[in-house]
C-alpha cells in the first residue's frame, strides 16, 4: 500500500530547547504499562526488554509513535510521508512473532525512520524533488530490507535537502526540515528530517545517508548521536547516490546504545554493492560498559580551536568532554593533520563531479524542475576536467595515508569539532548559494574523504539553549572502539537527559 502526506510550510513553534522533565505519568504522554516514562524515552533495549518480559507490546509502542508525530511534526516538518497503516501491521506482525518466540534482534518490534532517498517498495521515495515527486519504487533499497528482517517499525519517510545535496529551498515540494531545540533554526545537513525526529522523540533511531557530513551535521545541530560507518561497511543500494566515492550510509539516535543497535541492524557484505565489503559485524554494544581506561586518544584542534569561526562554546565543550576521557584512564595527545581546506577541496571536486555526472541528463532536459541551490551547487561541476577528478582522488588516498599513519598506527581514536558553532537561523540563508560560512560550519568532510567510522556526539547545550558537539573518529571497520569511547562522553555530559522544551507534553 502506498501511503502520502503532503503538508504545506507550517509557522515557527516555541522558542530554545530546554532540559527534559522525567517521572511517570506526565500529561498528555502515554507512560509505559509499569508507570515509568513516557515511552518515547525508552531506549532501544528498554523498550525491547519490556515487549520480551510482555509488559509492553509493539503495537502500543508504534501507536504512541504515531500519536506523538501528529502532535509534534507539524512544527517541525521531519516527516514527508507518514506510513500509519504499514507501522500498524509491522508492529502486529512483531507482537505475532514475539508471542510465539521468534526473536528478530534488539530492532524487533521499533518504530524508525527513513531518509527519503532510500526506496521503499510500494511506499513513495521523493529525493525531497519535484522530478520525482511520484516516484513509488517497486523493491526496497537494503538498508530497508535488512530493517525489514531485523522486525523493525517503519514509521515513515523523512526529509532531505533535494537528492540529499542542495539546501533549505523553499520551492521544493514539501517544507524544510525545523530544529527542535528552536524551530527557528537549521538542523545541519541533508538529512535534515532524521536529525528533527529524533530529537523531537518522534523516532529512536533514523537513518541517513553522510557524503559530506549529512549524518553527523544533523545530529550536531539536533543534540543526537549520529555515526558515520567506516566506507564501505553499510551497503549503499537502493539509496539514491550522490558521490560513488564518499557516500555512506548510517543511523541517528537518541543515545549511543540505541546508535550501536540500529547499526548493527543493516552492517555487513551486500554482493550487489561494488564498494561493500567483507567485514565480521560485531555486537556493537558489547564494549559500550568497558570504559576506557589504556585508550590512546589523538586530539586536532588545529583545524578548528584558532579559526575565527568556532565558537569558544564549543571548544570548552570538547575540552570537558577530554576531561572526563581522562578521567577514566585515557592518554590524550595532541597531534597535526594536514590542513582541513586540503580535505575540504578534495572531497569538493569529488562530490560534484559524480553528482554532475548522476544529474547531467535531468540537468540537461529539465534544469528548471531543479530547486535553486541543487542547480547552483551540481551546474558548475560542468567544467571540472578529468584531470582535476583525476588529482582529487590521488589527493584522497595520499590524505588518507597521512591520517592513518599520523593518527590509527599510533592512537585508538581521534577527538576533533563536528561543527564550529550552534545551528544558524533558516531565514539567514540568502537566495542564491553559498550561504554565510557560520550557517554550514561542518568539519565532517575529511572523513568521508578518508573512509574512517566516525562518531557524532553532544556535548552539551549553548548559552542560547542550542546542541553542541564532538567528533570521535576510529580505524577502518573499529566502529566498537568508537562507540565505547562514545558512551564515556554521554555519561559525563548527561545528554540523554535533556529533550527540547517545544517536545514536552502539553499542559
Amino acid at each position: 500500500m502506498t501511503e502520502h502526506r503532503v503538508r504545506t510550510r507550517t509557522t515557527a513553534g516555541p522558542g530554545p530547547g530546554g532540559r527534559r522533565q522525567s517521572g511517570p505519568g506526565r500529561p498528555g504522554e502515554t507512560a509505559a504499562p509499569d508507570g515509568s516514562a513516557p515511552l518515547h524515552e525508552l531506549t532501544v533495549a528498554e523498550a525491547g526488554a519490556r515487549m520480551r518480559s510482555g509488559t509492553l507490546t509493539s503495537s502500543e509502542l508504534t501507536r504512541h509513535a504515531l500519536e506523538r508525530i501528529a502532535r509534534i511534526d507539524p512544527l517541525l516538518n521531519a516527516f514527508v510521508t507518514v506510513t500509519g497503516e504499514r507501522a500498524l501491521e509491522d508492529a502486529a506482525r512483531a507482537d505475532r512473532e514475539l508471542a510465539a518466540g521468534i526473536d528478530r534482534g534488539p530492532m524487533q518490534g521499533i518504530p524508525y525512520g527513513l531518509k527519503d532517498i532510500f526506496d521503499t517498495e510500494g511506499i513513495r521515495t521523493t529525493s525531497h524533488s519535484w522530478l520525482m515527486v511520484d516516484h513509488v519504487p517497486d523493491t526496497d533499497s537494503e538498508v530497508e530490507a535488512r530493517l525489514r528482517a531485523a522486525g523493525g517499525v517503519l514509521v515513515g519517510k523523512l526529509a532531505t535537502h533535494e537528492f540529499a545535496l542542495g539546501g533549505p529551498s523553499p520551492e521544493l515540494p514539501f517544507p524544510t526540515a525545523r530544529n527542535p531545540w528552536n524551530p527557528e533554526h537549521f538542523t545541519g545537513a541533508s538529512s535534515s528530517g532524521a536529525g528533527a525526529a529524533v530529537a523531537a522523540g518522534l523516532v529512536r533511531v533514523a537513518f541517513g545517508s553522510d557524503t559530506s557530513g549529512s549524518v553527523r551535521g544533523p545530529a550536531c545541530l539536533c543534540g543526537t548521536v549520529g555515526f558515520k560507518p567506516t566506507y564501505g561497511l553499510v551497503s549503499r543500494r537502493g539509496a539514491f547516490p550522490l558521490s560513488y566515492a564518499l557516500d555512506h550510509m548510517g543511523p541517528l539516535g537518541w543515545t549511543v546504545e540505541d546508535t550501536a543497535i540500529a547499526l548493527g541492524a543493516v552492517a555487513g557484505h551486500d554482493p550487489l554493492d561494488p564498494a561493500s565489503v567483507r567485514s565480521p559485524v560485531p555486537v556493537y554494544t558489547n564494549g559500550l560498559g568497558r570504559g576506557v581506561r589504556g585508550l590512546r586518544v589523538a586530539y586536532a584542534p588545529g583545524w578548528f580551536a584558532g579559526d575565527p569561526g568556532t565558537s569558544p562554546e564549543v571548544v570548552a565543550a570538547i575540552e570537558r568532554a577530554l576531561a572526563a576521557l581522562t578521567e577514566g584512564g585515557a592518554r590524550i595527545t595532541e597531534v597535526e593533520l594536514p590542513p582541513y581546506a586540503l580535505f575540504n577541496a578534495c572531497g569538493r571536486v569529488i562530490m560534484s563531479a559524480e553528482a554532475y555526472a548522476i544529474h547531467e541528463a535531468d540537468l540537461r532536459a529539465r534544469p528548471g524542475s531543479y530547486g535553486r541551490y541543487t542547480y547552483q551547487r551540481i551546474a558548475p561541476a560542468a567544467g571540472l576536467s578529468a584531470a582535476d577528478l583525476l588529482q582529487a582522488y590521488r589527493l584522497r588516498q595520499e590524505l588518507a595515508d597521512t591520517v592513518q599513519g599520523t593518527v590509527f598506527d599510533r592512537y585508538d581514536v581521534l577527538v576533533t569539532a563536528t561543527g564550529l558553532a550552534p545551528a544558524g537561523r533558516l531565514d539567514a540563508f540568502p537566495l542564491d548559494w553559498p550561504p554565510p560560512r557560520g550557517l554550514t560550519g561542518m568539519q565532517t568532510i575529511p572523513f568521508n574523504v578518508t573512509g574512517h567510522p566516525a562518531l557524532a556526539l553532544p556535548t552539551g547545550l549553548s548559552g542560547s539553549g542550542l546542541p553542541l558537539g564532538m567528533q570521535i573518529v576510529g580505524r577502518p571497520f573499529d566502529e566498537a572502539t568508537v562507540l565505547r569511547a562514545g558512551s564515556v562522553v554521554e555519561s559525563a555530559t548527561g545528554h540523554p537527559g535533556r529533550r527540547p522544551a517545544m517536545c514536552a507534553p502539553p499542559a
